[in-house]
């Protein structure tokens, strides 16, 4: 067998979970911890080892595939280049920003800045993600609202936008968002741990500008306001889960029964039903909650069943 089932890989962090990854897995997790770094070769800012995955024989992820990386990856591909999470928010996330590729590159040493897309699995009624400003904000504005930690006129700016259960949603680097209370989601991003945090006192954080000052932290955030147009444009159509922008650095693709499952390194969450993932190595019964790596040399699969399942992949993938 090629494919690996991964276990739960739950890091610390700041903010609270509902115990909904430990519903959703079909593996043992905790149930206070709000995230699931999934086939994660990425750590947390600042606290490596943490967030890096280990394979079920034992072996860190991030060191297997650097040994054999033809086999995870292919030959075109030289790290894995994708991050994938289960996230519970048990309380709205605070306002925060990712920054794009160029500012990581001048100001953090990374070639991957954080775009990032959320696959919502479950949500309570009247659900909701803050999402980008609904109005221009100037560079002074936004730099008071930090400072003072004014979080009711932040939020107030910003765009809240309902979600539900199978909705698909791009957040460009460096655009404003918070996750609101309730919600069950696979995110696919960059694999970096950036954020930059607007929102941070109430959230017990002594602060959140990567170490590198606010005057300059601040300067990744896209202060421009996105109309209701612009906000459907960061969704997808029905013939693709996510837009054309998020190509550029991943994809995202819903499969079920009978559908096949391209080569390449990727990884699948099971999100509903049973069935089995089958191909010329491999053959097992997957479930819902079932988070599976899969590299390069299983090559092409085929999922079937009464199942459904998002692949996700970096780009090209």
């Amino acid at each position: 067998m090629t494919v690996e089932v991964l276990p739960a890989n739950q890091p610390e962090t700041f903010y609270r979970g509902a115990g909904r990854i430990a519903a959703f897995r079909s593996a043992p997790a905790a149930p206070d911890r709000p995230e699931d770094w999934v086939g994660s070769t990425t750590t947390r800012f600042g606290l490596a080892p943490s967030g890096l995955s280990t394979l079920p024989d034992g072996r860190v992820l991030a060191d297997a595939i650097s040994a054999d990386p033809a086999w995870w990856l292919g030959p075109q591909r030289t790290d894995a280049g994708v991050l994938v999470k289960l996230l519970d928010a048990g309380q709205r996330l605070p306002l925060h920003v990712h920054p794009d590729r160029r500012f990581a590159l001048s100001h953090l040493a990374s070639p991957y800045g954080k775009a990032e897309a959320w696959v919502i699995v479950s949500a309570v009624p009247d659900a909701y993600v803050h999402l980008g400003f609904a109005r221009d904000v100037s560079p002074d504005e936004l730099a008071g609202w930090v400072a003072a930690q004014d979080t009711g006129q932040m939020l107030a700016a910003t765009n809240r936008v309902p979600v539900a259960a199978g909705d698909a949603i791009f957040c460009p680097a460096g655009l404003p968002h918070a996750i609101g209370e309730g919600i069950l989601l696979v995110e696919v991003q960059e694999p970096t741990d950036f954020s930059v945090l607007l929102e941070y006192e109430t959230f017990g954080v002594a602060d959140g500008h990567l170490g590198l000052g606010y005057d300059l932290a601040l300067q990744c955030v896209d202060r421009a306001a996105w109309t209701p147009e612009r906000l459907d444009g960061l969704r997808g159509t029905p013939s693709r889960l996510l837009p054309e922008t998020a190509d550029e650095f991943f994809s995202a693709r819903r499969l079920g029964g009978g559908d096949r499952v391209e080569q390449g390194f990727g990884v699948l969450v099971v999100v509903s039903g049973a069935g089995r993932l089958a191909g010329e190595q491999d053959d097992l019964a997957v479930r819902r909650g079932d988070t599976l790596l899969v590299p390069h040399a299983a090559g092409p699969l085929r999922l079937d069943g009464q199942v459904e399942a998002i692949r996700l992949a970096p780009s090209g993938g």
